[in-house]
């Protein structure tokens, strides 16, 4: 996750993190990225139900009336007791659609009880005004609302007629909860000529916050490969969301943009502010430095819906063990197993331009999943990475 505002138009600064010692359990939710001890963020897809059909949805989720095997309401409550009291400062409740599942409410509460923060992923449209302000009075943090384009691209990768103008209606009704609601946007050949026109709707409503995911080839995601932008496209692309970024907060509308999946971006912000403004980009190293670049298995978890534990949402060709067995903190920190021995501190075992790169302090070799699925070899160099030899300083 690289923090385009924070660190572009100097939003936060070194100090700002180490005011806080970087401990995840003193740091606010925008400096999370920053800490030290990367107690890992997990996310929980409490469900496989979903009521649309996108086409990159890497859950496989359906439309359908249940999924055998989900966790009941006493083992998911187990699950938050249990990462509560491993310090876990966020859970973020995902799914398919995690409003499918009734009791969502009731476990989101518990969790907030329970010391964490509360955040949930979305397509946004079963968020009604009486659901809003029960998560309101929840005390949920954060809604997260996917959008992939303006209403005929939007529908079209959600495979349902009128999926945008439901979303629309689900971020009005959190605003008008007092809910902070922010965007997700997937990045693809498909509607990357969608994103001025998301950054004007950005605007337009008043969102305060986005986050612009690079595509990952898993799930239904893992039929897109080709429709993932180059890598001439994509720095276009980084270029376009730094300069509107940029603009807007330059016209005193400031909102909180991210990228994600792709710590590329952030030797490449580097390299960019290193040109325009020296002394600024020394400090955006230090914070990329803490930032640390890619943290599968570390800084970032996942639990299935049938209490599977993976090193990220991306990784269910690969389960560690199942909580049902296992308490999620046995299984995070068991480095027996080899994967997540070498998830810890993945840079030791990258291979190829991966290795050499000047930037692995703070890229960690990137996104493994993407790896993995061209190569078949876990450890070989991102094809996203679209930084030149010469920018990562190979002669």
């Amino acid at each position: 996750m690289i923090g385009i505002s924070k660190l572009y138009c100097g939003t936060v600064e070194p100090s700002d993190a180490l005011r806080y010692e970087r401990q995840s359990h003193r740091l606010p939710s925008h400096l999370l990225q920053f800490s030290a001890d990367k107690r890992p963020v997990v996310v929980w897809n409490v469900t496989r139900r979903c009521n649309l059909k996108c086409i990159h949805c890497y859950a496989h989720a359906k439309d359908t009336t249940s999924f055998e095997n989900e966790l009941s309401t006493d083992e998911g409550k187990a699950l938050l007791d249990d990462l509560a009291q491993f310090g876990v400062p966020v859970i973020l409740f995902s799914g398919g659609e995690p409003l499918l599942r009734r009791d969502l409410p009731e476990l989101a509460r518990y969790a907030v009880e329970h010391g964490m923060r509360a955040v949930i992923s979305t397509n946004g449209t079963l968020i009604t005004p009486e659901k809003a302000r029960l998560f309101k009075e929840i005390g949920l943090s954060y809604v997260g609302i996917s959008l992939d384009g303006m209403e005929e691209v939007n529908d079209r990768f959600r495979g349902i007629k009128g999926a945008f103008q439901a979303a629309l209606s689900g971020i009005r009704n959190c605003q008008e909860a007092g809910i902070k609601v922010g965007l997700r946007f997937t990045i693809n050949k498909l509607n990357a000529a969608e994103i001025p026109a998301i950054f004007d709707l950005l605007e337009d409503l008043d969102v305060p916050r986005i986050c612009f995911y690079h595509l990952v080839y898993a799930g239904r995601g893992s039929k897109l490969i080709e429709e993932d932008l180059s890598h001439e496209e994509t720095r276009a692309v980084v270029d376009l969301i730094m300069d509107r970024t940029k603009d807007l907060h330059d016209r005193g509308k400031p909102k909180e943009v991210l990228t994600v999946d792709n710590h590329a971006d952030g030797p490449y912000l580097y390299l960019r502010l290193r040109k325009e403004d020296p002394e600024r980009a020394k400090e955006v190293l230090e914070l990329l430095k803490m930032n640390e670049g890619n943290n599968s298995g570390r800084g970032i978890g996942c639990v299935s819906w049938d209490g599977s534990v993976h090193a990220d949402q991306f990784w269910r060709h690969y389960t560690f063990d199942n909580v049902r067995e296992r308490p999620f903190s046995t299984i995070w920190t068991d480095t027996s197993n080899t994967l997540m021995k070498q998830l810890k501190d993945k840079k030791k075992y990258v291979k190829g331009r991966c290795a050499q790169c000047r930037w692995l302090d703070i890229c960690a070799g990137n996104f493994r999943v993407r790896a993995e699925a061209v190569s078949g070899d876990l450890w070989a160099p991102d094809p996203a990475c679209y930084l030149t030899d010469e920018e990562i300083g190979i002669q």
